[in-house]
């Protein structure tokens, strides 16, 4: 008989990507395997994940509001109703295994798994684990982690480093150098700097560049710039009579692989779904983790590439004076980049979807 997983989670690419990699790779090793997705409503996954092939139920449940405690009077009420929710589900569906990959959702669904006695798997992506998930690895049957010393966290029994489930068809970079350019309208014999907040955008690389425009073109360095769907219209506003051929601005990358693939260095947040993609594209980068995350976790993931020679963080607070002297003094250091671009390839753990998938199966056949 086929086997069912729920796999829940979500609210930024860094956890639908990892998400619907864990899914691929299960249909993968067993077609008939049944796949069901638990969401928040209101939130990307609810459309990413349809369109990726795979049903998925939506919860009515929110994240701690830290502008607003107002904002927060509901959270508990919405907190038990998913919960509750979450157990229908369960019993619904009747999965042999679930997996949480981190987002809204995924706690009250792996609390009411284990209210059902249904074994679960957390896939933790960052190197400082959450509130939720410290609570509920006590009583996962497995914790699959990108990063070492997770033990202060988990129970070091249930650990197994994997790495973060990466989009394979973003990291497929070789030979891809000229034909991107090609694609972008770059020159492809000129430096590129790829520059991405993610696909909602970041203000704080925004304006870092707008700052600096002028030293950028000077250098006669090409930028491929994300601005992310939050700051588009902005960024084109203020880029009014400031166009320039080696300025390519775009809301959103679709061909990651061509961007990664065109660029010299890279510089970007510190979501724990990109470093793994960036230790896997083997570019030299610069991350600036964002500051408006729980536990300030991407200061913890950049720091644990820096540490080891692997990337270079400017902190979000100087990144408008700091970051674009930094990109365009690293990108003229052939030998600063050579180090950068060989440490952080061997931070590379490229299956780990896989690997993870068969830990679901192994799990669910227990």
């Amino acid at each position: 008989m086929s086997k069912r997983v729920i796999i829940s989670g979500g609210g930024t690419g860094g956890h639908i990507f990892p998400a619907v990699a864990i899914a691929n790779a299960l249909k993968a090793i067993d077609s008939d395997i049944e796949i069901l997705f638990v969401g928040a409503l209101g939130r990307m996954e609810m459309d990413k994940v349809p369109a990726s092939g795979y049903k998925i139920i939506g919860l009515d449940i929110q994240g701690f509001q830290r502008s607003s405690i107002l904002k927060n009077v509901l959270l508990p009420f919405k907190l038990l109703k998913s919960v509750i929710k979450a157990r229908s589900i369960i019993k619904d569906f009747k999965p042999d295994a679930a997996v949480g990959v981190g987002g809204y959702a995924s706690g009250p669904l792996l609390y009411a798994a284990s209210q059902l006695k249904i074994p679960y798997l957390i896939q933790e992506q960052n190197s400082f684990a959450g509130i939720t998930n410290k609570f509920l690895g006590k009583h996962a049957a497995l914790i699959c982690v990108a990063f070492k010393g997770m033990e202060k966290f988990f129970p070091a029994e249930k650990i197994r480093i994997t790495g973060n489930p990466i989009r394979k068809d973003a990291v497929d970079i070789e030979n891809k150098h000229f034909a991107a350019a090609e694609l972008l309208s770059l020159s492809p014999h000129k430096k590129t700097i790829l520059l991405t907040g993610g696909s909602l955008g970041s203000g704080t690389l925004n304006k870092s560049v707008l700052s600096r425009l002028d030293q950028i073109t000077e250098a006669d360095v090409q930028l491929i710039w994300q601005t992310g769907k939050y700051y588009y219209g902005s960024v084109i506003e203020q880029m009014k009579g400031k166009e320039h051929p080696n300025i390519k601005v775009l809301e959103f990358i679709h061909r990651m692989d061509l961007a990664y693939a065109a660029a010299d260095i890279v510089i970007s947040r510190a979501g724990a779904g990109t470093i793994a993609e960036l230790c896997a594209v083997k570019k030299p980068v610069i991350l600036v983790p964002s500051p408006n995350v729980a536990e300030d976790h991407q200061t913890k993931n950049a720091n644990a590439l820096v540490e080891n020679d692997a990337a270079i963080m400017v902190s979000d607070a100087n990144a408008e004076i700091e970051l674009i002297d930094s990109a365009l003094l690293l990108i003229k250091d052939k030998d600063r980049c050579k180090t950068l671009s060989q440490n952080i390839s061997k931070m590379a753990l490229p299956d780990a979807d896989e690997v993870i998938a068969r830990e679901v199966i192994r799990i669910a056949n227990n």
